[in-house]
């Protein structure tokens, strides 16, 4: 099967060039035990335009792969594990797992195949006095003595190419002699009367299944790049070189086998050595190259299995000890492990059913070969430079015709290995798995993020696109955690929040500092549950330093709009935090003070107060970011209050009217509270007493005139210091004035 050879281990120097390191395994995989034993039943069930139709079909999905997967394969130096190397190479561990298991289930199997076709190969020397032979059980002993060799030398199949092929294509010449040197008849292109109690096709589809098997060998060379002198050009060549002699000698049979006229299309249908009674001097040149394809098959696959599973070892996808070598460098272990799963196929009890297993779980590994070449083009990474290119539509026919032919071959297998390989992956990425290397998921998502980032340039004028682009200003996070939680909730995964450590010094002084801190944020992030970025940034002087990391935060129309800072310590710093407060509105950034310490999940919230002026555009922000934080679980009972004082009774009718009609206009669910001034009472006081027990009270924030930090910050403090939680609110944004 695919592969057969590709992934051995051992590394040779760059000892083989394209023809033996490449081209002979390969053909020898794809001229096998279905060639030999099935094209009769093939060309009987389907006739000869059938059966060229299967052929083309077949040949065109391997053709479209073998592209695909040289050109991956030229863009760099593949080790043990062959497509599963590849795969987990390009789409990242999780999709490689969930590839390279179902792959190594392909290649047991695989030898459940081959030492069924060579029992029945066997089975002509079976006395008939002894009765009906035990195909199963003769399968069976030949799977204990191929594991048992294969596990012990793995050098034997490399060894073995030259004369096997020589043998293989001998019989391809008695074949071919057999047929012109006898009776010749008119061949019937469709599919001729025979009884379906002989043929048991089950249909087109259903024959195409059990062919497929046929060309799922040219791959055979693709992981052996570690052992051929010039990878770049010898896996191209020798591969689909492969290809395109396998697809002549695969038109070429099923055009003999319809014109001779030495058997009859029972004899097709029902006799597995067919050729032995067609070819010159019989079973002369046919059996020993019969039994040749299949060992060769067979061992390639006790080969490649057991490697594929130790390369998942290895990635630990699978318990460790399967990655464990003999002296000989074998890994006895996991090959071992593959022959017990083999000799459990045998239970399945036939040639044709493990060739329809094995076929689906072939074309799902074709389809990500595809997908991967597919993917490598349209994300354009630069690091993506094979020697063999091919358009993306190539590989993408590929990932199309194979999906169709799975589907028409069995919808329900079809849909029950792509479950597999689904709950295999949702399972491998629970895991959370890290690489030291790139994938292609990367490319994807810059390309992704390239492209919506023009789309979102052209609407950043328009303020119904605004979303929450927080930057938190966070030194020392793991004492403000109740800050980091609360710019998360207005976040609501609706923008970008990133978070901000700044460090006072110079940059070269305090570069293990830095290391140590991003560290230290992104466990806090990750044990904290919230998705955000985070940056430490050094410099002499914060107020310029801040202004600076707003500026230069983000790109393009994903750059930062609201800027939080958690309350100072000092009223120093607090009259330092409104001087950038008003730079900010300047660049028309958005400003949050968050005061003091949020309020603790996981308890529920029900209360947030607006205090509510109508002025200088604060209102706005301050009912989304109550929208927005309502909508957290935690906050999703929370009652939103929106609050203002009036002087006089006389005013409050018409103010409680305007409120009410500017809660339907933002359509957010809220209720109005017009509180008149009591005599002897000041308008802090009434706010104080009122928002006692709200969880989170929101506040306007006015960036006082140069001069006046001081007693300004004066008058926040006496205000906010009986209060719960609040957050200060100044907008310059996007919308200001303008109610969403």
């Amino acid at each position: 099967m695919a592969g057969g050879f590709g992934i051995l281990a051992n590394r040779t120097g760059g000892r083989f060039g394209a023809f033996l390191g490449v081209f002979t395994p390969s053909v020898l995989t794809i001229l096998g035990v279905i060639m030999y034993l099935r094209f009769g039943w093939v060309v009987a069930c389907a006739g000869l335009g059938g059966a060229i139709v299967i052929v083309v079909i077949c040949c065109a999905i391997a053709f479209f792969t073998a592209l695909s997967a040289s050109a991956v394969a030229t863009n760099s130096r593949f080790g043990t594990g062959g497509e599963y190397y590849m795969i987990s190479r390009s789409l990242g561990l999780t999709i490689g797992g969930a590839i390279g298991i179902p792959l190594f289930l392909c290649y047991v199997p695989s030898i459940t195949l081959y030492c069924f076709g060579l029992a029945e190969a066997l089975s002509i020397f079976w006395p008939d006095a002894w009765g009906s032979p035990p195909l199963q059980w003769m399968a069976g002993g030949l799977i204990v003595l191929i594991i048992i060799v294969s596990g012990k030398s793995a050098s034997l199949a490399l060894r073995l190419q030259i004369p096997l092929m020589v043998l293989v294509g001998l019989s391809l010449m008695a074949l071919t002699a057999g047929v012109f040197s006898g009776p010749l008849k008119s061949p019937q292109w469709v599919a001729p009367s025979v009884s379906p109690s002989l043929t048991e096709t089950g249909g087109f589809w259903a024959i195409l299944a059990v062919f497929f098997p046929a060309v799922t060998g040219f791959s055979a060379g693709i992981g052996m790049s570690g052992d051929l002198k010039d990878p770049q050009k010898a896996i191209p060549r020798g591969t689909l070189w492969a290809v395109s002699i396998g697809t002549l000698v695969y038109l070429a049979i099923p055009f003999l086998l319809a014109i001779t006229g030495r058997v009859t299309v029972e004899q097709l249908a029902t006799e597995p050595a067919v050729w032995t009674k067609i070819a010159l001097f019989g079973g002369v040149l046919i059996y020993p190259g019969l039994w040749g394809a299949i060992l060769s098959s067979a061992f390639g696959s006790a080969l490649a299995g057991p490697r594929i599973l130790q390369a998942l070892a290895q990635d630990r996808l699978a318990p460790t000890f399967l990655a464990r070598t003999s002296k000989t460098g074998q890994p006895t272990i996991a090959t071992w492990v593959a022959g017990v799963i083999a000799l459990s196929a045998v239970a399945m009890g036939s040639l044709n059913t493990v060739a329809r297993m094995v076929t689906i779980l072939f074309l799902t590994l074709y389809m990500s070969e595809n997908l991967v070449a597919t993917m490598e083009n349209l994300v354009r990474n630069p690091s993506y430079r094979p020697t063999l290119r091919i358009h993306w539509s190539v590989s993408m026919l590929g990932v199309i015709g194979i999906l169709v032919v799975m589907m028409l071959i069995s919808v329900k297998i079809s849909l029950c290995a792509i479950a597999l390989e689904g709950c295999l992956w949702a399972y491998l990425r629970r895991k959370n798995l890290v690489t030291t290397w790139g994938d292609v998921w990367a490319g994807l998502w810059g390309s992704l993020s390239r492209f919506a980032l023009r789309r979102l340039t052209q609407q950043v004028g328009d303020p119904r696109s605004w979303r929450p682009n927080i930057l938190l200003f966070a030194d020392q996070l793991e004492k403000r955690t109740g800050q980091l939680r609360m710019a998360a909730w207005f976040n609501q995964n609706r923008g970008i929040l990133t978070v901000c450590d700044v460090i006072a010094g110079s940059p070269a002084e305090n570069a293990e500092i830095v290391s140590d801190r991003s560290e230290k944020m992104a466990g806090i992030l990750q044990r904290e549950g919230i998705v955000a970025f985070s940056e430490v940034d050094v410099m002499e002087d914060f107020e310029s330093g801040a202004l600076n990391i707003v500026q230069a935060n983000g790109i393009g129309a994903m750059r930062a709009n609201t800027v939080a800072f958690g309350w100072p310590s000092r009223a120093e710093k607090l009259q330092s935090l409104l001087k950038i407060i008003r730079q900010l509105a300047g660049i028309g950034k958005a400003s949050l003070i968050i005061h003091p310490t949020p309020p603790e999940g996981p308890q529920r919230f029900d209360r947030i107060d607006i205090w509510w002026r109508g002025k200088y555009n604060n209102g706005d922000l301050m009912l989304l970011l109550a929208y927005l934080l309502s909508v957290n679980p935690l906050w999703r009972e929370a009652h939103i209050n929106l609050r203002t004082i009036v002087t006089k009774d006389m005013i409050r009718p018409d103010i409680e009217q305007s409120l009410t009609a500017l809660i339907e206009a933002v359509r957010i669910k809220a209720t109005q509270d017009v509180i008149v001034l009591e005599e002897g009472k000041s308008v802090v006081e009434t706010m104080q007493e009122t928002s006692a027990d709200a969880d989170v009270v929101f506040l306007g924030l006015m960036p006082p005139e140069a001069g006046d930090e001081e007693e300004y910050a004066n008058r926040l403090i006496e205000i906010l210091e009986p209060l719960p939680t609040a957050v200060l609110v100044h907008n310059s944004g996007p919308f200001k004035g303008q109610l969403l």
